[in-house]
């Protein structure tokens, strides 16, 4: 298996960065084999799972002698001979010398669909890794190790790698967080198109509305054929070619969106945000090559109340991908250049993506050694993030805009940059995801998703399913006005009609006032 990303947050599923490496693995492996297994003299395959932990300085001490140590206790062993009787199950626990190491080997029956087959391999596989590094060293009060004979038992008669693939996901909705998860190869091939910024399809951001569980659009790629069908932020997303999305991930429904240059598909939206009544829309989007770039930047040119002309540099930050904090270090250049004196960092409906994208575009606006974050382990440890010898690109007063769809890596970088003091909040209230997943491609393809570590904000704040309130709340006045006047004058007045931002520009005349930077 290959370790691709750690430091992920999965709020923009439809964005493909590959992260850097997370945390340090157990000393342990895991190996794999084919080995005749005979029962009331039948004689079937088994997959054999060995797993040899080598023990480290235990100053004297003795291993658990209930296997413990390697995690496998006498229950689960004696479990999967009950369990699996008519099967085919063999087992054998080997213990070298108790200071070096311990070994423990178990056979499951192969299942006789070669699909169902590879999915148990990796049932295997994902159930070590959720073991290893799950942030729940509970895992939800429950015994992890009797799930893995629980979910190979019920996926041996199984025909379809789809029905398997279910299994592990039942597997891993027992452990009580939504963000763990497996994907299918398919999917995370899906999932990983636009790593490199390219993307074919209609260009729609889409992710589940967490209190409906209805996909919502997000934002659109502007000039893409969802922006230019009139697809709006806050829009529901009904059908794909007729098929209803009941239930579907983002994932999943990004997937059937995309497809070759040339061809096109229909999509069903229902729209309540932007008129008093309900109403469908049936669209037919043709599929193009789309280059995302997750900044956009302008000028806002206004007077100052003493009459001086001043210039505000806007930044729209859609996403943390793998380019987001070089991208923005190349806006704020060319903005710096156009001669802003101060600046809205807009993190609205932004979803999250990479961590360490969002550490790397904090450090844009930070100096020091500040803490950026607090990570929590498993095991309840606490360790700050901090920035080391940090220069920002600029000292220029800074607002951040935030609302409900302002996520994970989003919250992260709005705490770093309030509670160090460099900026002020506006908006709503943020998503509240305070969690980190990793993200690892296992040997068939599939990719598994862990929360790994928990966090809190640089002053200690709790953000998970609490979220982060602004200084200043704004409404959406602009949301509000009619549909097709929004459309026609969309690109001219887009940010000269949004309050947020007005109010945004008040909150930097009184920075500016103070003669302050924070």
């Amino acid at each position: 298996m290959e370790k691709l990303c750690n430091s992920f947050d999965l709020n923009s599923p439809h964005i493909s960065p590959i992260p850097t490496k997370f945390p340090t693995r157990p000393t342990s492996s895991l190996t794999y084999t084919h080995i005749s297994c005979s029962n009331r003299g039948k004689h079937h395959k088994c997959i054999v799972l060995k797993k040899i932990t080598t023990a480290k300085n235990y100053s004297g001490s003795q291993l658990d002698k209930t296997g413990d140590s390697v995690g496998l206790n006498h229950g689960f062993i004696k479990g999967i001979g009950r369990g699996l009787v008519g099967f085919a199950a063999a087992l054998a626990v080997c213990v070298d010398s108790p200071a070096l190491a311990q070994s423990l080997t178990v056979a499951f029956p192969v299942s006789p669909a070669h699909e169902v087959n590879t999915v148990q391999r990796t049932l295997v596989e994902a159930w070590s890794l959720i073991r290893e590094t799950f942030v729940d060293p509970t895992f939800n009060h429950q015994d992890w190790d009797m799930k893995l004979q629980q979910t190979m038992v019920e996926m041996f008669p199984l025909k379809s790698a789809d029905a398997a693939y279910n299994k592990i996901s039942g597997m891993l909705a027992t452990l009580g967080d939504p963000f763990t998860r497996i994907i299918s190869p398919k999917e995370y091939q899906s999932f990983r198109i636009g790593s490199d910024g390219n993307l074919r399809g209609v260009g729609l951001f889409i992710n589940v509305n967490p209190k409906t569980g209805n996909l919502v659009v997000m934002s659109c790629v502007e000039g893409s054929p969802a922006d230019r069908a009139g697809i709006l932020e806050g829009d529901e997303l009904m059908e794909i070619n007729g098929e209803r999305l009941d239930g579907i991930s983002s994932e999943g429904a990004a997937q059937k969106l995309r497809g070759k240059v040339g061809t096109s598909v229909t999509v069903k939206v229902l729209n309540y945000y932007w008129s008093n009544k309900c109403s469908f829309v049936l669209v037919n989007l043709p599929r193009e090559f789309i280059k995302l770039s997750p900044i956009s930047s302008a000028v806002i040119p206004h007077k100052t109340p003493d009459g001086r002309l001043s210039k505000t540099g806007y930044v729209k930050l859609l996403a943390f991908s793998q380019t987001a904090a070089s991208d923005m270090e190349s806006a704020v250049t060319e903005l710096e250049n156009q001669g802003v004196q101060s600046y809205i960092l807009d993190l609205r409906n932004n979803p999250g993506g990479l961590v360490k994208a969002g550490l790397d575009v904090a450090q844009i606006w930070l100096d020091g050694d500040e803490t950026l974050v607090n990570t929590i382990d498993r095991d309840g440890n606490m360790l700050p993030i901090n920035m080391v010898n940090g220069h920002a690109k600029t000292h220029d007063p800074l607002v951040v805009l935030v609302n409900e769809g302002s996520a994970s890596a989003s919250e992260i970088l709005a705490g770093a940059l309030h509670d160090n003091g460099r900026a002020k909040l506006v908006g709503h209230r943020t998503f509240g995801k305070g969690k980190i997943q990793s993200v690892t491609e296992l040997d068939d393809g599939s990719a598994l998703f862990i929360t790994v570590a928990k966090y809190l904000s640089p002053a200690l704040h709790d953000i998970d399913q609490v979220g982060i309130a602004p200084d200043v709340q704004c409404s959406a006045e602009m949301l509000n006005s009619p549909r097709e006047s929004f459309m026609k004058n969309k690109s001219s007045t887009s940010l000269e009609a949004d309050s947020c931002i007005m109010v945004a520009e008040h909150e930097l005349e009184v920075q500016e006032s103070k003669g302050s930077a924070s």
